[in-house]
């Protein structure tokens, strides 16, 4: 069977956790994205769901933060320690 070179570009840090993942679970790169190929021919789909990312914030809560941004580069934020965070977490 002839063989054909794939090549992508992914950002550094993910092809990185990518390889780790790969050798935790005992594979190499290659065949992880060889069992991706095969998997997308045989069952004529990508093998998991592809959406529209989720909108993260709505509009009240933009306006919120752009808010805060002002406010904040104004000098009228308060820093706080994280020892400070979780004490009002915990009440």
């Amino acid at each position: 069977m002839a063989q054909a070179t794939v090549s992508a570009r992914i950002d550094s840090k993910d092809k990185e956790s990518f390889d780790k993942f790969c050798s935790n679970v005992g594979l190499s790169t290659s065949a992880a994205i060889y069992m991706f190929v095969k998997n997308v021919i045989n069952e004529r789909r990508i093998p998991f769901e592809v959406r529209e990312p989720s909108v993260r914030y709505n509009a009240n809560e933009i306006e919120a933060l752009k808010k805060g941004i002002e406010q904040l580069n104004a000098g009228k934020g308060i820093v706080h320690e994280l020892s400070d965070l979780e004490t009002m977490e915990n009440g």
